[in-house]
């Protein structure tokens, strides 16, 4: 008789079956993992409405976590009952959603942007350069492939962005020059690493098996490849994948503390700024939703929030008084 797999198997062999990104895999089967932990390892059949909120409530006042960890951790469990076990349970729709704080993004201002982005330089500077001058995310930008990006268009497809969506965005000119000498180095380096025996690259979906010998070509690989080779998660293949993004986020934090801009800055903010700058140019709210691969307007209008917190918002009553 065969053997079961076992439920964490289950779990990221489902979440493959569907697409979903090792990110999302490795929380998910996480969330899984503590949720049967929790509960004396127990099998989830043999847990209902109870032992899930008792789970949820653990998480926020004894694991003090923010609302979006709980609604993930929430997610979870609805994709192990519903996608894994296919076992329809209302009463898991109708636990209580965490309410998460709505906050104003950070936003730098032009002058910030331009003394941090001139004290940043190599790799992660045009990386940071391009994730202010095009609004890409962190991940977006990391996966880029060579014919993703359109040097006689100006233009950068994201493919796969959040929701699994394509977009297209633009190629700021002033980068043009800059990421054309980064890819002739690239593309040395993918020619020493085919010479060397290696030189494939990770493809999506099951394009590997459609294209056979496409994973070596110089138009899959990724515009800012890692300078030493890794295993694959999922297939144990040793190969270079893209750049990881924590170097980016500490030289972004090393240039914040030489440029003294006293603001709790991320890799995201310069799509926040991207955004805002964007509105405050005269640019009309559906280009700006376009650019940044908003499904709904609404997302958007948060950047509007921030124009009418100072800058050229609203003027303070203050500042119209004589004397």
């Amino acid at each position: 008789m065969e053997q079961q797999p076992k439920l964490l198997d289950q779990v990221r062999h489902k979440i493959r079956l569907k697409h979903y990104s090792i990110r999302t895999e490795d929380a998910y089967s996480d969330w899984v993992r503590r949720f049967v932990l929790y509960h004396g390892r127990r099998h989830p059949r043999d847990l209902g409405p109870v032992e899930v909120e008792a789970f949820l409530t653990h998480l926020a006042v004894q694991g003090r976590v923010s609302a979006s960890t709980q609604n993930q951790a929430k997610s979870a469990l609805l994709f192990l009952y519903r996608e894994v076990l296919q076992v329809e349970l209302p009463w898991l729709e109708n636990v209580e959603q965490a309410k998460a704080s709505r906050r104003l993004p950070v936003v730098l201002t032009l002058d910030e942007v331009h003394d941090l982005l001139s004290r940043v330089e190599g790799t992660s500077g045009l990386i940071l350069k391009l994730l202010y001058g095009t609004g890409m995310r962190i991940m977006e930008c990391l996966r880029l492939r060579v014919k993703d990006v359109d040097f006689a268009r100006h233009e950068i497809l994201v493919r796969e962005g959040k929701g699994f969506k394509d977009r297209v965005t633009m190629l700021p000119r002033s980068l043009a020059m800059p990421l054309r000498e980064h890819l002739v180095r690239v593309k040395h380096l993918h020619v020493r690493d085919l010479e060397a025996g290696h030189g494939d690259v990770f493809l999506p979906f099951a394009l590997e098996r459609k294209y056979p010998h496409a994973n070596r070509e110089w138009a899959w690989q990724y515009v800012f490849p890692s300078a030493r080779f890794s295993k694959d998660p999922r297939s144990d293949a040793v190969r270079r994948h893209h750049v990881d993004e924590k170097p980016i986020q500490r030289t972004l934090r090393s240039a914040l503390r030489a440029a003294g801009i006293p603001k709790l800055a991320t890799p995201h903010t310069l799509r926040h700024s991207f955004a805002t700058h964007l509105l405050e140019g005269g640019y009309d709210i559906r280009t700006v939703q376009e650019l940044l691969g908003h499904a709904d307007v609404q997302t958007t209008m948060i950047y509007t929030h921030v124009l009418n917190r100072g800058g050229r918002g609203v003027a303070s009553p203050l500042d119209r008084m004589r004397g």
